[in-house]
């Protein structure tokens, strides 16, 4: 069964994280994703490790980091700084429904390679721009890694224990929000495009989108002039809604209600907690967390985190463990789930993966493609698609073109 996005196709410039989880995502569902990269080294991704994937032969390695990002794409290469090469990418342009790239501001301008020079031979083409700053504004020039920009956007500064330094969140979350931006965007122009009969241009910042998902904590700033402030593992505004050691390890527990808090009480087996002034609504209990967290700290330690978990499950508490990782993928909920997706034995053996979490009822993501390497497809794309002959291709390649 086709996925939603079957007979667009995309011409993917990105590397790194963002704009590679972008075209992932719409190769998910169903849209031909060609990955253009550079002919020497490709996607810089490529070289994030260890870990890597070595190779059956024991050739070459590709890094798992790379892995993640880019399933359901064919690779090309191509050196857009040789003119032969910037043609062959207008040409795939002209056949293109979308054209993602992040380059410098400016650079791909300078290569005639921007909206406004490929928007004129196609019209209908939406041209999505992810740099860290924007194409506007004093910061437009600067380079920005997740890292940087969870920084500068204040994310760090209300990340980890408030007596500690502040903290990155641990998996590049600046770059997967700004590739959920990217994709929300490009599906919108191309559903405007069915309108209009035109595509359009995206101008999106790492930064813009982390200031954006700075959520409640930007409003409370705004709306009071207070800068929030770190709370480890605990909430601002709710309370009991953190970790807690259990006898042999640590678990959540996220109150975000009254009744809730009274069956909380219940089973700790403190239920006068409910019926105290101090702690019967959320705002008191908020107030005075300072009474109240030791003494739910002392009754926790009283069993097992599993003894805990089965107990709030039963009262429909929301609880859970702190799970590693590893106890991630042994959950039989991710199980059901089919969160795990494993590529058949290639060039880097089975390649296994976390999946797409998205449910269609009728046109469900696919996983048909496995990440690519460098310049897989080559071949394959320039004659099929821009129909050019193996001499002609020979003869790009004797140039170092691809």
């Amino acid at each position: 069964m086709s996925g939603p996005l079957e007979g667009k196709r995309v011409l993917d410039l990105t590397r790194v994280v963002a704009g590679p989880w972008a075209t992932q995502l719409l190769a998910d569902m169903g849209a031909e994703v060609i990955k253009v990269e550079r002919p020497d080294s490709g996607d810089e991704c490529r070289g994030f490790g260890p870990p890597f994937a070595a190779s059956r032969n024991g050739t070459s390695c590709q890094s798992i980091y790379f892995l993640s990002a880019n399933r359901g794409k064919h690779s090309i290469t191509i050196d857009i700084t040789k003119p032969a090469g910037r043609e062959l990418v207008r040409e795939l342009a002209e056949k293109s429904d979308v054209f993602i790239e992040n380059y410098k501001v400016g650079s791909l301008g300078k290569l005639a390679l921007d909206y406004d020079s490929l928007s004129g031979s196609n019209p209908r083409l939406v041209y999505c721009s992810i740099t860290g700053f924007g194409q506007t504004g004093p910061h437009r020039n600067r380079p920005g890694y997740d890292v940087v920009i969870q920084a500068m956007g204040g994310l760090m500064s209300i990340t980890g224990e408030p007596d500690r330094e502040p903290m990155k969140v641990g998996v590049a979350m600046a770059d997967i929000l700004t590739a959920l931006y990217a994709t929300t965007a490009i599906l919108a122009a191309l559903c405007e495009r069915e309108r209009s009969g035109v595509g359009q241009y995206i101008d999106l910042a790492l930064l813009d989108v982390q200031i954006a998902t700075l959520a409640n904590q930007a409003a409370s700033f705004l709306m009071t002039g207070e800068t929030p402030s770190r709370y480890g593992n605990a909430h601002a505004s709710i309370v009991p809604y953190q970790s807690f050691a259990t006898s042999d390890g640590r678990m959540i527990v996220a109150v975000a209600n009254d009744a809730q808090f009274a069956r909380f009480a219940e089973i700790i087996g403190f239920g006068q907690l409910a019926e105290d002034s101090k702690f019967q609504t959320n705002a008191e209990r908020v107030r005075n967390r300072q009474i109240l967290l030791p003494v739910i700290s002392e009754r926790l330690l009283k069993k097992t985190t599993r003894e805990w978990s089965v107990e709030f499950d039963r009262a429909q508490i929301p609880a859970g463990p702190v799970n590693t990782i590893g106890d991630v993928f042994k959950d039989p909920q991710i199980t059901a789930r089919n969160l795990v997706v494993e590529f058949p034995p290639g060039n880097h053996g089975t390649t296994r993966v976390a999946g797409n979490p998205i449910r269609f009822s009728r046109t469900p993501v696919s996983y048909e493609v496995p990440p690519p390497e460098l310049g897989e497809h080559t071949e394959e794309v320039l004659s099929s698609l821009l129909h050019k002959s193996r001499e002609s291709i020979q003869t790009l390649r004797q140039n170092g073109v691809i």
